[in-house]
């Protein structure tokens, strides 16, 4: 009759490490020294230091700005990272990451001077984090802001080998009398400034109607007759608005600038408009990019359904006095964007109306 060998003779568990609980130190050691040039490529002369540190330094010097004010923000790239992970694409979803904050804070006319990201994701992969962050240093020097920090976490276990979210933090400057928005009065003109592609909004319902009702690959033309493919249209990395709004205040008196992210125009441009005005904006009178008909066909969405969730186009609205249009129009031109006037300022109660 076999025995069962004492208790206190089995063989000792093997120690745990934090690789077997699927957390890689070495791997991430190997992303931070890859990622050093495309950080240091941002510097201004403001900044302090190195990366590695614990905090981001920056020597802002307040004398150049009379009465300034600080101008924060924070905003991601929802799920506009599952199509860059289906694709295996990722070096433009930094510049997207750099728009949707440093564009937040020049709507309230502020100079964006230092930005950070926060990326987590299942693995981390040198190379993935490397293409990354090569992005981000793009946008930020796009923007003209410095990349002075940012944090990579591992999510083993809560998030998938190649799954990623990608977050950023920016800090501007702006006197205060510079403050945005002003005063809009009705008879003001709406110039919109043209978003060539989707920036980081509606991605759900994008994904949702073109891969999975429609049945689309991202390998595919984006639409009949396209020369680029549906990822190429998807992953289009977004404008970054903030260096042509600043010039835009030497040439013309602005009353506001409007965001159009999440909510489209009907829910930002509303934000700039006080209780006794509407903004009547004219459909049509814009282009549109092609693959909102795409979306809008595939998923059977109802016209009021895409200006809620899409921005139609229309990345950033400018509200001006009437005898500034034309010279919006050329200023925002000159800097490298297409406009058109959009739009009018009427008496109303706070809400932007889109009409035929």
């Amino acid at each position: 009759m076999n025995e069962r060998p004492p208790a206190d003779s089995a063989p000792p568990p093997a120690p745990l490490t934090y690789a077997a609980a699927g957390v890689d130190i070495e791997a991430g050691e190997d992303a931070v020294e890859r990622i050093k040039a495309h950080v240091r490529s941002t510097f201004r002369p403001e900044v302090i230091g190195d990366l590695g540190g614990f905090g981001g330094l920056f020597a802002f010097d307040a004398a150049r700005v009379k009465d300034p004010l600080l101008v924060s923000g924070t905003d991601g790239v929802g799920t506009k990272s599952v199509i860059a992970h289906l694709a295996d694409r990722y070096d433009t979803i930094g510049i997207d990451v750099v728009a949707m904050s440093v564009d937040d804070i020049a709507a309230q006319g502020a100079e964006p001077l230092f930005f950070l990201d926060y990326i987590s994701v299942g693995k981390v992969v040198p190379a993935m984090i490397d293409r990354i962050v090569s992005g981000v240093a793009e946008g930020c020097r796009k923007a003209g802001c410095a990349l002075i920090g940012g944090e990579m976490s591992e999510h083993a276990g809560l998030m998938q080998d190649g799954e990623f979210d990608l977050v950023g933090f920016a800090v501007g400057v702006v006197p205060r009398a510079a403050l945005l928005p002003v005063v809009v009065h009705p008879g003001d003109r709406v110039i919109g400034i043209a978003s060539p592609g989707l920036r980081c909004n509606g991605y759900s319902l994008a994904r949702h109607a073109l891969l999975e009702v429609a049945g689309r690959s991202l390998d595919e033309p984006a639409w009949t007759g396209a020369h680029h493919s549906l990822a190429d249209e998807l992953l289009r990395p977004s404008e970054i608005y903030a260096p042509a709004l600043l010039s835009l205040r030497h040439h013309v008196d602005v009353h506001a600038y409007a965001h159009i992210t999440g909510g489209g125009l009907p829910g930002n441009l509303n934000r700039v408009l006080p209780a006794r005005c509407d903004a009547l904006l004219r459909r049509g009178s814009w282009e549109a990019p092609r693959i909102f008909a795409e979306i809008q066909r595939a998923g059977a969405v109802a016209p009021d359904e895409m200006a809620r969730v899409f921005n139609l186009g229309i990345g950033m609205c400018v509200v001006v006095g009437p005898d500034d249009a034309y010279a919006t129009l050329d200023a925002v031109r000159a800097s490298g964007h297409e406009c058109w006037e959009i739009g009018v300022v009427v008496e109303g109660s706070g809400q932007v109306r889109l009409e035929a």
